[in-house]
C-alpha cells in the first residue's frame, strides 16, 4: 500500500505542475476574457492630462500618425478619444484566448485602414534603428515566429490593478534582446509616441 502511494505521488506531481503552468488570461474592462477574434481599444488605466507649449488636453487611446518620415505609420497616444480598434494574435492561437506573459502580435483592425501608407501593414513592430529612441511603429509581419520577426512580438503583463505592454519576445531564445516596458515618449513635435522606456504605460483593454 505504501509503495502504491509513493508511486501515485511521484507520477501525479508533473500533472499538477503542468496544470498550474498556464499563464492567467487577460481580462477586458467588462470582466470578460480577451480573445484573438475580437477588436479592442487600448485605453489608459486612469485618465491623465498632458500639457504642451500652449494648452493641456486629456489623453485617450492608441492610434496611427505620421511622425518624421511619412511611412510606415507610427503608434501614438491620441487626444480626447479612445483611438483605433486593435487585435491581439498569440503565437499559439489554437484556443483564441489571450494570456499574460505570452508572445503575441498586435495589429490595428482592418477598419483602421489608412490611405496614407496603403502598402504597409498595420502590424506593430519596434524600430531599433531610430536615432533617438526605440519607437513602436507599424509594417510588421503577422506570425512566422523566429529571428526574422523578432521585432514584431510583444507581451501583456499584469501591472498593479491593470496591465502594461512589454517587449520581451521568447520566439527566438537565441536572439539577443533587452526586455523593456512600453511607455510614452513625448516627441519633439509634441506627439506622444509609444516607445521602449523605463516607465510603463498603465493601460486596460476595452471591447470595440
Amino acid at each position: 500500500m505504501l509503495a502504491f502511494l509513493l508511486l501515485f505521488a511521484l507520477f501525479s506531481q508533473p500533472l499538477l505542475g503542468s496544470a498550474e503552468a498556464s499563464p492567467d488570461q487577460v481580462i477586458d474592462t467588462s470582466g470578460k476574457k480577451l480573445r484573438a477574434d475580437v477588436n479592442y481599444y487600448i485605453i489608459p488605466a486612469k485618465p491623465f492630462t498632458t500639457c504642451g507649449f500652449v494648452s493641456c488636453f486629456n489623453s485617450g487611446g492608441i492610434a496611427l500618425e505620421t511622425v518624421g518620415e511619412s511611412c510606415p505609420l507610427d503608434v501614438v497616444v491620441v487626444k480626447h478619444n479612445q483611438g483605433l480598434p486593435l487585435r491581439f494574435t498569440p503565437v499559439n492561437n489554437k484556443k483564441g484566448v489571450v494570456r499574460v506573459s505570452t508572445d503575441l502580435n498586435i495589429k490595428f483592425s482592418n477598419d483602421a485602414f489608412d490611405s496614407r501608407c496603403p502598402n504597409h501593414s498595420l502590424v506593430w513592430k519596434i524600430d531599433p534603428f531610430s536615432k533617438e529612441e526605440t519607437f513602436v511603429t507599424t509594417n510588421g509581419v503577422l506570425g512566422n515566429p523566429g529571428s526574422n520577426t523578432i521585432h514584431n512580438w510583444f507581451q501583456i503583463e499584469k501591472y498593479e490593478d491593470a496591465y502594461k505592454l512589454v517587449y520581451c519576445p521568447n520566439v527566438c531564445p537565441s536572439c539577443n534582446h533587452a526586455c523593456k516596458d512600453i511607455g510614452i515618449y513625448v516627441y519633439k513635435t509634441r506627439e506622444m509616441r509609444l516607445a521602449l522606456t523605463n516607465v510603463a504605460f498603465k493601460l486596460k483593454f476595452q471591447k470595440a
